[in-house]
C-alpha cells in the first residue's frame, strides 16, 4: 500500500495537516493515530474535527475515552485507549456504534483495542525529530490509496 511523508515543524501545521485529512477524507473514515506520548495525536485530530467544521473546543479524550462531535459532514468520535486495560472494555461503550455509515472516527493508542477494532483506512504514525514531527500516513486499503495521492 501508498504511504506518505512530511516533515511537520509545528502544531500549527499538524493542525494544518489534520483540517487537510478532513477535507479529503469522505464522511465515514476510520484513522488509527500512533506515536509516542507528546507525539501531536491529539493536536492532529483537533485540526480534523476543526476541519470538519467543528467550531468549538476539541479536548483530549485521555480520561473520558471518547469526545464526540457533531459536524455539518456528520458524527466524528475521538478516541483515546491509552489508559484502557483491557480491549473488551470497548464492547461496554458501545463501540460498534461508532464505525457507522457517515461516521468519522480517530483512534489513538488503537494497539490498546487490537482484537475488537476493525481494520482503519488510514494509519497515521508521528516521530519526534528535533523541534519537530516526521508523519507517515499509511493507506489501507484502496478508498484511502485515493486519499494519499490527493495529499
Amino acid at each position: 500500500m501508498t504511504t506518505w511523508h512530511k516533515y511537520i515543524p509545528d502544531d500549527q501545521a499538524m493542525r494544518a495537516l489534520g483540517a487537510r485529512l478532513a477535507a479529503l477524507c469522505p464522511a465515514r473514515i476510520l484513522i488509527y493515530l500512533d506515536g509516542d506520548l507528546g507525539a501531536g495525536k491529539s493536536t492532529l485530530a483537533r485540526g480534523f474535527i476543526n476541519g470538519r467544521g467543528y467550531s468549538g473546543h476539541v479536548k483530549s479524550p485521555t480520561y473520558t475515552l471518547v469526545e464526540s462531535y457533531q459536524t455539518v459532514s456528520g458524527s466524528i468520535y475521538h478516541l483515546d485507549l491509552y489508559r484502557l486495560s483491557d480491549a473488551e472494555e470497548l464492547e461496554f461503550i458501545g463501540i460498534r456504534e461508532f464505525f457507522a455509515d457517515g461516521v468519522a472516527c480517530l483512534v489513538e493508542w488503537p494497539d490498546k483495542g487490537q482484537g475488537i477494532l476493525p481494520q482503519p483506512d488510514l494509519r497515521v504514525h508521528i516521530d519526534h525529530v528535533g523541534q519537530g514531527r516526521e508523519i507517515t500516513i499509511e493507506a489501507i486499503n484502496q478508498r484511502s490509496e485515493d486519499i494519499i495521492n490527493k495529499l
